[in-house]
């Protein structure tokens, strides 16, 4: 690729990158870790990710278990899962705490496979806005002293970067959405 469409193509890898993070947080009946990601618990006045005040760990496929490195915590924990839009409440026994994912029923995993093709649908609109982005920069290049046949190439590799990320994308959609719906 051009040098000149790198940071193009470098967008466009940042929009699919956070496309993926963004799927790690929507849970599909089995406990993953990463929807607490985005918890941030008040550690001494500073809000702090929740895997840096302890250690999560997944005993069974449809539970989380947090085990603060401070008993004071287990209060602030629980709040800051209350308080997030994990959707399930923690219990805790005064030593861990433990979430517990119900099983999905069939209307949530359609909303959640809804879902899932949305983020995805935005995903591919960012993908092509870095495409318009990158075609208004070929044209002011095309002003410059830079050849029509260059501006042609940069432009075909532009679109073969584009192609590349939507199909990435449909596949990313494709495989949570059969990751949801799989009972």
């Amino acid at each position: 690729m051009d040098a000149r469409l790198q940071t193009y193509n470098d967008k466009m890898q940042k929009a699919y990158d956070y496309l993926l993070s963004d799927y790690l947080t929507i849970r599909a009946g089995r406990a993953n870790p990463h929807v607490l990601d985005k918890v941030k618990v008040d550690y001494y006045g500073t809000p702090t990710p929740i895997q840096q005040v302890g250690n999560i760990s997944v005993p069974e496929p449809r539970m989380i278990q947090i085990a603060p490195w401070e008993k004071s915590l287990i209060k602030d924990i629980e709040k800051a899962i209350l308080a997030s839009d994990v959707g399930i409440t923690p219990s805790n026994d005064g030593a861990v705490i433990r979430l517990v994912f119900p099983e999905l029923t069939e209307e949530r995993r359609k909303d959640l496979s809804k879902d899932v093709k949305k983020k995805g649908e935005d995903a591919k609109v960012a993908v092509r806005n870095i495409r318009r982005d990158g075609n208004d920069y070929l044209k002011k290049l095309g002003k410059e002293d830079v050849s029509e046949d260059e501006i042609k190439d940069m432009e075909e590799q532009l679109q073969k970067a584009t192609d590349k990320f939507i199909k990435d994308i449909d596949a990313a959609i494709d495989e949570k959405t059969k990751e949801i719906m799989t009972v």
